[in-house]
């Protein structure tokens, strides 16, 4: 099972989705506060449809917090796009840790430095936009993530 991990979510709807998303992936939901919405925002339902309901999400009040909880630093991976290594060229197992930012700034370099350079990783794109939506970032890299381990048990 994956860990999808969200650093102070700002909109409503990205994270109704991404819920969505781990819902039907088979993914654990790691909320870090502070949110730019409350949880039972009527959009984030919307969003989440009525699937909210059997997601396995956890909320946590800081970086700190959530840290704690984390058996292997080593398997936690920062989504960037300042990285210089793709996704795509990582070796995802069960169990990681997909990490993304809020909407507005990603992720601050603070958080990013509690981590190894290896362990930040980019969603390759044109040059003619700043980043992708958080919602199909995490599909990206979920989809791959999840291609790879079923590859692993074929």
């Amino acid at each position: 099972m994956l860990n999808i991990v969200l650093v102070e979510p700002e909109i409503p709807n990205n994270t109704g989705n991404i819920g969505r998303l781990c819902v039907g992936t088979e993914s654990r939901l790691h909320l870090i506060h502070p949110f730019g919405f409350v949880i039972n925002d009527k959009n984030l339902k919307r969003s989440g449809l009525d699937y909210w309901v059997h997601l396995n999400v956890t909320e946590y009040q800081n970086v700190a917090e959530w840290l704690e909880q984390i058996p292997d630093t080593s398997r936690v991976f920062l989504m960037s796009s300042h990285a210089e290594k793709s996704y795509l060229e990582n070796e995802f197992q069960d169990g990681d840790w997909l990490v993304f930012g809020k909407e507005s700034v990603g992720l601050s370099p603070e958080f990013m430095a509690l981590f190894e350079k290896k362990n930040q990783l980019t969603i390759p794109m044109s040059n003619k936009i700043r980043s992708f939506n958080i919602a199909n970032s995490v599909a990206f890299v979920v989809g791959e993530a999840k291609r790879q381990l079923a590859v692993g048990r074929i």
